[in-house]
């Protein structure tokens, strides 16, 4: 017998602000799992009972007051929890939880990787730095004995990596997520795990990808200026299984929107 499993990962901006468009997103797709980033919730505040009354009885989450935090949501159960700490920042930025898919534990790592502010230059800017330094952490991390078994690494990554994962590439080239400092280090980091970038395996490389467009335009889908910075990363033992992406664009029209469209996986085994 199949088993199908359907991810999805969004950066909500503030998921009790955003509480009534992450109960339509549940009801209308009715995903699996839901990923957020960037919940700006203590763990004491966080609204668990509209996600329960949805049907995901089972939530992890690593948050703090105002600021980044990480909540995984899910209608299976979920064991083995990890909460990572990266810089020696205190940020809450990353929780791991193991999953059952086809009969056997699926490790999913649900991160938010930080901005880097607006300078490029890691001299001059400590956020900047802290990025950089946050993405060296991973490469050593996620590589080896992590990334030998199924595993799926979600999340508000932070950097477009490729030409057509942003609106010009020759205008942002100076702009932080899409400088090439940051694109080769996104890069070492994912070829160091085997990991293979999902999305891109079901969208050619010639084609514009985008899961986030800035509330600064005023008509933000006609100006189109997008930037894709939320992934689905998946470890060779999952290849197989890999089925689809979407990027649920409509939502970043929705009431009250983020700036972050959801993304969906499906994965069947």
């Amino acid at each position: 017998m199949s088993d199908r499993l359907t991810l999805a990962t969004w950066n909500i901006n503030s998921v009790r602000l955003r509480m009534p468009i992450v109960e339509r997103f549940l009801e209308e797709v009715q995903p699996d799992v839901l990923c957020l980033q960037e919940t700006k919730c203590p763990d004491a505040n966080f609204p668990f009972n509209p996600l329960r009354r949805a049907g995901y009885e089972h939530i992890e989450i690593h948050g703090q007051k105002g600021y980044h935090g990480v909540a995984t949501v899910s209608k299976r159960p979920l064991t083995n929890v990890e909460k990572r700490g990266f810089c020696e920042m205190g940020d809450s930025r990353h929780v791991a939880v193991d999953l059952e898919f086809n009969g056997a534990p699926l490790r999913l790592h649900n991160f938010y990787v930080p901005a880097g502010g607006d300078e490029p230059d890691v001299t001059i800017n400590p956020k900047f730095k802290h990025k950089i330094d946050f993405f060296n952490e991973m490469k050593a991390w996620l590589q080896g004995e992590e990334t030998a078994k199924p595993a799926v690494l979600v999340g508000d990554l932070n950097v477009a990596p490729y030409e057509h994962d942003v609106w010009s590439h020759k205008k942002l080239l100076k702009v932080v997520s899409h400088t090439p400092l940051e694109c080769d280090l996104f890069e070492g980091v994912r070829e160091s795990g085997g990991w293979i970038d999902m999305m891109r395996e079901f969208l050619p490389m010639d084609e514009k990808l985008y899961t986030w467009w800035s509330y600064r335009a005023k008509d933000w889908s006609a100006a189109d200026k997008g930037r894709r910075l939320d992934h689905v990363w998946v470890s060779q033992a999952l290849k197989g299984a890999m089925q689809s992406t979407s990027v649920l664009r409509d939502a970043r029209g929705w009431e009250k929107p983020s700036d972050h469209a959801p993304v969906l996986a499906v994965f069947e085994a």
